[in-house]
């Protein structure tokens, strides 16, 4: 059965309101706190901007960032009721979705293609057919673990040919460095480092095909229901702060690089795999429905049936924020 959060006339009511005293000017009530429950990525820009310009302070919103090695350890937490929004990749929601967990996407923020598998040409490794028998580290339950059991199949293996290794992103270097893995499915900032400790000593592949990842925020569906009007003027903050990067890409770098003490060339160099823009549409149904067959598949759930992921988006905040930017029917 479809969950229902709230009536939709009564959201309908609350957001009306909302962008009545939003179109009025800045926001005069009592300010409120949010948590968010980040990973390392260029994406937060989003969030750093808005702070630094102060989307979240106008909109009566005091912003807490709590960063996490990955996206599922950020969704425990979210479920737990540790932090109010977590901000992960949507394949962390199909694996919730198979444990029924009560979560709900509200935006996707950015889409990108930054995972990549790189290899040391010391552990033998110059070709795809190499990684047989290979020690490969992936953080386990995220959108790498999909991307790379992807990646294998397009090129006539899977996940049965190499050996998975569980191991956090932040761990990569070291992983590599004393010879536990001889390859990880990666991202920047770590992949950088990765090219700088072994200039001539890698092979890069993209693993992410054609399938872009979604940045998304996810609310437990209790939270939604106690906050609506926050969450728009949230969402509110957030548009405000995507509209800021997309118009002034000079000065949104420079806050990336603030936050995170990154070089220009690392900037540089990620920003234009990022694409800015609040969104829930129908392609993340598509995507979410594709990793949750490929789950099922490879028997990493004990499901058979892949969920109706409808029941994991809500509409109902972006809808009034930014109407255009939905294409899902429920």
């Amino acid at each position: 059965m479809k969950k229902i959060i709230v009536s939709s006339i009564f959201i309908a009511a609350i957001a009306s309101m909302s962008l009545i005293a939003a179109c009025q000017g800045k926001y005069s009530g009592p300010s409120q706190s949010i948590s968010i429950g980040i990973t390392v990525s260029a994406a937060n820009v989003v969030f750093f901007t808005a702070e630094s310009q102060h989307y979240f302070a106008n909109n009566g919103i005091n912003l807490t960032l709590d960063t996490y090695s990955t996206g599922p350890s950020a969704i425990t937490d979210l479920v737990n009721g540790k932090i109010d929004i977590a901000y992960t990749s949507e394949y962390p929601v199909v694996t919730g979705a198979f444990a029924n967990d009560n979560i709900s996407i509200v935006t996707n923020i950015s889409t990108s293609y930054v995972t990549n598998l790189v290899a040391l040409t010391s552990s033998g490794i110059s070709n795809i057919a190499d990684l047989k028998g290979k020690n490969i580290g992936v953080p386990f339950g995220t959108i790498s673990q999909f991307y790379f059991g992807q990646f294998l199949e397009l090129n006539g293996m899977s996940i049965s040919d190499v050996t998975l290794v569980n191991l956090p992103v932040a761990q990569d270097v070291t992983a590599l460095g004393n010879g536990s893995v001889d390859a990880v499915v990666t991202r920047d900032p770590y992949e950088s480092q990765i090219d700088n400790q072994y200039p001539d000593g890698t092979v890069t592949w993209s693993v992410q095909s054609s399938q872009a990842l979604n940045d998304v925020l996810v609310c437990r569906n209790d939270w939604i229901q106690q906050n609506p009007a926050l969450l728009q003027r949230f969402l509110d903050a957030l548009k405000q702060s995507e509209n800021y990067i997309i118009s002034h890409p000079t000065e949104a770098k420079a806050i990336l690089q603030q936050n995170y003490t990154s070089s220009n060339e690392y900037v540089n160099s990620e920003w234009s795999d990022y694409q800015f823009a609040l969104s829930l549409n129908e392609s993340l149904i598509a995507a979410m429905e594709n990793e949750a067959r490929w789950t099922i598949s490879n028997n990493l759930t004990t499901s058979t049936q892949v969920p109706n992921f409808l029941n994991y988006i809500y509409t109902g905040g972006l809808k009034v924020i930014e109407p255009d930017s939905v294409n899902i029917i429920q």
